[in-house]
């Protein structure tokens, strides 16, 4: 699962995991937001819909991250405004930069679960002082190999509370009905 697979998976429309919107738990949370200058960063940001919430709702420093350059021109199509230097074609694991926000929705999940230490690990470096990491993971295990690739609460727990001051991990109360019951909402601060 590298660069060309992301791209080619964009490129043929396989994207089953995209719910053609911002999910209504990341929405929610950023609606409550009143710092419209936070820096966010969105790994793995794909078709970027929480991006393009955000951005409608007045954030300004939005930056998006994806190995595959397709979502990323479709995004910047889409939003001719968008500053060009916040759409960041690059490989997470080498990005740089503090950021107060960064979001989860279907990155962690894409990752084969070998990487799951090495995205912990990352996060931290990335979250200004204070910082958090919010959005989604699933808690559930998928019969099928992945991506997307489940896990548990516990699991979630045992990897990230070393590395960050608070951790909250509770199951979510306003997933989209296709995922109810299926999905964590996530509250990591640094």
């Amino acid at each position: 699962m590298n660069k060309d697979y992301w791209q080619n998976r964009y490129l043929d429309e396989q994207t089953g995991w995209d719910i053609g919107e911002a999910s209504t738990p990341i929405r929610a949370y950023f609606d409550a937001v009143t710092n419209k200058k936070a820096n966010i960063l969105i790994p793995g940001c794909g078709n970027a819909h929480e991006a393009a919430h955000l951005w409608q709702s007045g954030f300004e420093n939005v930056y998006l991250c994806d190995w595959a350059a397709a979502p990323l021109k479709q995004f910047a199509n889409t939003y001719p405004d968008f500053p060009k230097a916040q759409l960041l074609e690059a490989d997470f694991f080498e990005l740089e930069g503090q950021y107060d926000y960064i979001v989860e929705q279907t990155f962690f999940c894409a990752l084969p679960p070998e990487r799951r230490a090495d995205y912990a690990q990352k996060m931290p470096t990335l979250l200004a002082p204070n910082g958090k990491l919010v959005g989604l993971l699933f808690g559930i295990d998928f019969e099928r190999v992945g991506p997307p690739f489940g896990g548990n609460r516990q699991e979630y727990l045992t990897l990230f509370e070393p590395l960050f001051s608070s951790v909250q991990i509770a199951p979510c109360h306003n997933s989209i009905p296709p995922r109810q019951g299926s999905e964590l909402f996530i509250e990591l601060e640094k």
